[in-house]
C-alpha cells in the first residue's frame, strides 16, 4: 500500500515513477535515482533509519528532518511517546539539519507546545507533525538561499535525553505504581502498542476466580480517598469509571476498555456485563 504521502500525490496526479521506496535509503539503485533528480533540498519525517552519508551529500542545501520533540531533548524512536510518558507538560517539534549522528544535526527553528494532561500519543503526533509542516513552510526561503546553515544553532549534548523504541512487553500496567505514572502510560501508549492490565473476576456466589486481560483504552487520575472500598484490591465502579487502586494511596479511574476480540467499550457497559461478579487487581506482572 502507498504510504499517505504518495496516496496524497498520485491523487493529485504526480508521476508514480517519481515515487520511490526503497527498503533501505542506501540502496545503489535508489541512491542513483535520485541523484539524477538532482534534488537541491530534501525533507524527511518520521524515517525511522539513520541517512548514509552517500545520501546525505547528494542535495547541496542539506537534508532537513521534522522532529517531534524540542531537541536535544527525546532524540530517538519515540520521542511522543516516551515525552507523555514521562508526562512532559510541555513539548514541542524542531526543524533541523541531518547529520550521521541520531537527531544530533543543528536545529533550524522549534516550536513550543502545551500538553494536556488527556491527551493521547497519536493525536500529539499528529499536532505535532502539523505544525512542523508550518515550521518548515515558513523557513523554506532561508533553507532555499542558505542563511539557514548560518543561523542553525548546535545542539547542547549535556542536556540530551533519548527516547528508545517501545518494545511491546512495555505495555503491562503494574497497580502498585501511582496513577498518575499509569496515566501517562496509556497515553503514551495509544494506539500501538496499547496498555493491558492483568485483573480476576471473582464469582462470590461459587468462589470461583477467573483471570481476564483487559485493554485499558482510555483513563484519568482520581484520589482514592473520594472512594470507600472493602479491601485494597477491589476494582469498584463510581460515577461511569472503573476505579483502579494504585501505588501511593492513589487511584486510577479507567474510562474505556477492551476484552480480546472485542469491541472497545465503556466502563458502564463493562461493569454492566459482569452481573455482580467482583473484579479484583494483581499488583505486579512481568
Amino acid at each position: 500500500m502507498p504510504s499517505p504521502i504518495a496516496q496524497y500525490a498520485l491523487d493529485r496526479n504526480f508521476p508514480s515513477d517519481l515515487i520511490f521506496t526503497p527498503e533501505r535509503a542506501a540502496e545503489d539503485a535508489f541512491l542513483s535515482d535520485l541523484r539524477a533528480l538532482q534534488p537541491e533540498l530534501c525533507i524527511t519525517a518520521a524515517y525511522g533509519n539513520i541517512l548514509p552519508s552517500k545520501f546525505l551529500n547528494i542535495p547541496p542545501l542539506g537534508t532537513v528532518n521534522i522532529h517531534p520533540s524540542l531537541l536535544p531533548q527525546y532524540r530517538g524512536a519515540a520521542p511522543v511517546q516516551r515525552a507523555l510518558q514521562d508526562g512532559v507538560k510541555e513539548t514541542g517539534v524542531s526543524l533541523a539539519f541531518t547529520v550521521r549522528a541520531l537527531d544530533a544535526g543543528p536545529v533550524i527553528a522549534c516550536e513550543r507546545l502545551e500538553v494536556d494532561d488527556q491527551i493521547k500519543a497519536p493525536d500529539l503526533l499528529a499536532l505535532l507533525f502539523s505544525e512542523g509542516a508550518k515550521l518548515l513552510i515558513r523557513e523554506l526561503p532561508s533553507l532555499l538561499d542558505g542563511s539557514a546553515k548560518e543561523k542553525a544553532w548546535p545542539q547542547d549534548d549535556s542536556k540530551v535525553t533519548l527516547a528508545p523504541k517501545i518494545a511491546p512487553e512495555e505495555s503491562w500496567l503494574s497497580f502498585d505504581q501511582d496513577a498518575v505514572v499509569l496515566h501517562n502510560k496509556v497515553r503514551a501508549f495509544a494506539g500501538w502498542p496499547g496498555t493491558r492490565a492483568k485483573i480476576v473476576l471473582v464469582d462470590e456466589g461459587d468462589g470461583q476466580c477467573k483471570e481476564l486481560e483487559l485493554k485499558i483504552i482510555t483513563t484519568r487520575v482520581c484520589s482514592r480517598s473520594n472512594f470507600e472500598r472493602n479491601e485494597a484490591d477491589d476494582i469498584t465502579f463510581v460515577k461511569g469509571g472503573l476505579i483502579f487502586p494504585c501505588g501511593g494511596c492513589t487511584s486510577l479511574e479507567v474510562l474505556e476498555v477492551q476484552l480480546p476480540g472485542k469491541k472497545v467499550v465503556n466502563a458502564a457497559s463493562f461493569w454492566n456485563g459482569l452481573r455482580g461478579k467482583k473484579l479484583k487487581t494483581l499488583s505486579q506482572y512481568k
